[in-house]
């Protein structure tokens, strides 16, 4: 896919409803395109990381181990620079360069980053001493082998300076988007997946299991140093050591920070009691619903986390200049095209999880055994997908607003139920004598949902409105199309009888793509046209 395509594409789902909002929005797709292609990028560096691990350990008890302490790392970074980047950090650090305020902006980055480091480095130094007692008290108390148990603890003070340097890396990854820098930030996540597979090939013949702890330290510098040179070319760098608790811009940062964090900390609470379900359950429940995860994120990840990414900092700059109907035309016109790419991506995983799953990762220690718990995890995941995509951009709106509190209101009641169904719908699994693992993944897609409708209905109320009239005929359009679509798919896997499971899923997936374009064509939706414009432009037909 070369780097022309990726933006046909883009930009036919981000077209703008009010001529003043043009440049913005040009932005915004340009942007995006250059994000989605390093998001893809990481996604394949990643696939290829979780093709190794899957090889080498399936959905092993191991795995099970070095899962729950990686959960670990990802909880702390989340709490800290997560919470910093997402509400706070990147809205006033792109007010103050809109206000032409550089130094000011770059003072604030220095109090925060020193500040967020300072914190990361003494949780991450009370787990390390603490680790057995978060493991078998907090972490995964249904893990009964003392073996297992060690082994969680050591792989759990390997990895735990990992959340140091990600906490750097991210708040980097912030200022650079700031600056409207997205390509190496968003090639980023890329090098993680680098050096787990790094440790894959060169540590785990002779180490095992620990071999893939170190290569989460390795991808967590690879992910910072590959940001540093965008960093150093930025105008007006300047570094201040100081923790800037004077400054009023740094105080107001942790403020807003405040709410966030309670509502990254329902989220991971969230992850931590699915953790701590799954370590009760069958033995490799925890790693089939990580693979499973894993493979509804890949989309997700290529249709929303690039838009919304490109989104933010334009966003931030629409509200700092006073102009909200710009945000509002912005911000439908991406929604539309999210939901556009996420509806038919949502069926297409749920009917090809088998054989894409068989042919992803079945090999060496993933057994059908394992391809069958993945998949039974993928296909309820695969349900909350366009959940997933519209809670990326529609969060990302509100912290443009400076508006932390809404968001985290609806996350926290949205994550509360999840953890309710989570337990409910576990044990009804089980009841009904199906894989209980499934009960946690049709948790997660049910409590998004509902989060993404309750996002979605303020922030409508906020800007007045959000073109809801044009957003409504692209969702029955689309909904329409996906479901013949998925007629379509249905009858092509209850007739490929034996054929190789690559050769299911690749004609699959052109298959569907065909169904559903030509669809789009003869419903004539606007951004099927905006994308056959582009292409007649760019060919010079």
């Amino acid at each position: 896919m070369n780097r022309k395509t990726v933006l046909w594409v883009v930009e036919s789902t981000i077209t703008m409803s009010e001529a003043t909002a043009s440049t913005a929005n040009r932005q915004i797709v340009r942007a995006a395109g250059t994000v989605m292609i390093a998001f893809v990028v990481s996604k394949l560096v990643s696939l290829g990381y979780n093709l190794l691990a899957a090889d080498a350990f399936g959905t092993s008890s191991q795995m099970d181990a070095f899962l729950a302490a990686n959960r670990v790392s990802d909880i702390i970074f989340n709490l800290v620079a997560g919470g910093a980047l997402a509400s706070a950090f990147v809205p006033m650090f792109v007010t103050l360069l809109t206000q032409e305020k550089r130094e000011d902006a770059w003072r604030l980055a220095s109090g925060v980053t020193n500040l967020v480091l300072l914190a990361l480095m003494l949780i991450s130094l009370l787990v390390g001493i603490f680790a057995p007692w978060v493991v078998t008290r907090l972490l995964a108390a249904g893990f009964k082998d003392p073996e297992q148990i060690a082994l969680t603890v050591r792989l759990l003070r390997i990895q735990m300076p990992a959340a140091v340097i990600f906490g750097l890396s991210g708040l980097i990854m912030g200022v650079l988007n700031a600056h409207q820098s997205f390509l190496f930030p968003a090639l980023a996540p890329s090098m993680y997946p680098i050096g787990l597979i790094a440790g894959g090939f060169f540590l785990v013949p002779s180490m095992g299991i620990d071999g893939l702890a170190w290569g989460v330290l390795g991808g967590a510098l690879l992910h910072l140093l590959v940001q540093i040179p965008a960093l150093l070319r930025l105008p007006g760098r300047r570094y201040t050591p100081t923790l800037g608790l004077h400054i009023p811009d740094v105080r107001q940062v942790f403020l807003l920070m405040g709410p966030r964090l309670l509502g990254v900390g329902v989220v991971n609470l969230n992850f931590w009691i699915n953790t701590l379900i799954a370590s009760y359950l069958q033995p490799g429940s925890l790693a089939a619903v990580n693979w499973g995860f894993i493979l509804m994120l890949m989309p997700q990840a290529a249709l929303a986390q690039s838009v919304a990414t490109a989104a933010m900092p334009t966003f931030s700059a629409q509200v700092a200049r006073g102009k909200p109907e710009e945000m509002r035309a912005s911000l439908a016109a991406s929604l539309r095209g999210i939901l556009l790419l996420a509806l038919p991506a949502s069926v297409g995983l749920m009917l090809l999880r088998v054989p894409l799953v068989t042919f992803l990762l079945e090999r060496g220690a993933f057994t059908h055994e394992s391809t069958l718990m993945t998949s039974w995890a993928l296909l309820w995941y695969s349900a909350g997908l366009v959940g997933h995509c519209l809670v990326e951009i529609l969060s990302r709106a509100f912290f443009a607003l400076h508006d932390t509190r809404t968001p985290v209101a609806v996350t926290s009641v949205a994550m509360l139920l999840n953890i309710l169904m989570s337990i409910g719908f576990t044990l009804l699994f089980q009841q009904a004598g199906w894989l209980a693992l499934g009960g946690l993944a049709l948790a997660n897609s049910l409590a998004t949902a509902l989060e993404s409708l309750a996002l979605l209905f303020f922030l409508r109320r906020r800007l007045g409105g959000i073109e809801g009239r044009r957003i409504w005929q692209v969702l029955w359009r689309g909904g329409f199309a996906t479901l013949v679509m998925g007629a379509g798919l249905w009858a092509w896997i209850s007739l490929s009888g034996n054929l190789a499971p690559w050769l299911i899923t690749l004609l699959g997936v052109v298959l569907g793509g065909l169904i559903y374009g030509i669809l789009m064509l003869l419903l004539k939706v606007d951004e099927v046209g905006r994308v056959i414009s582009l292409a007649r432009a760019r060919l010079r037909i």
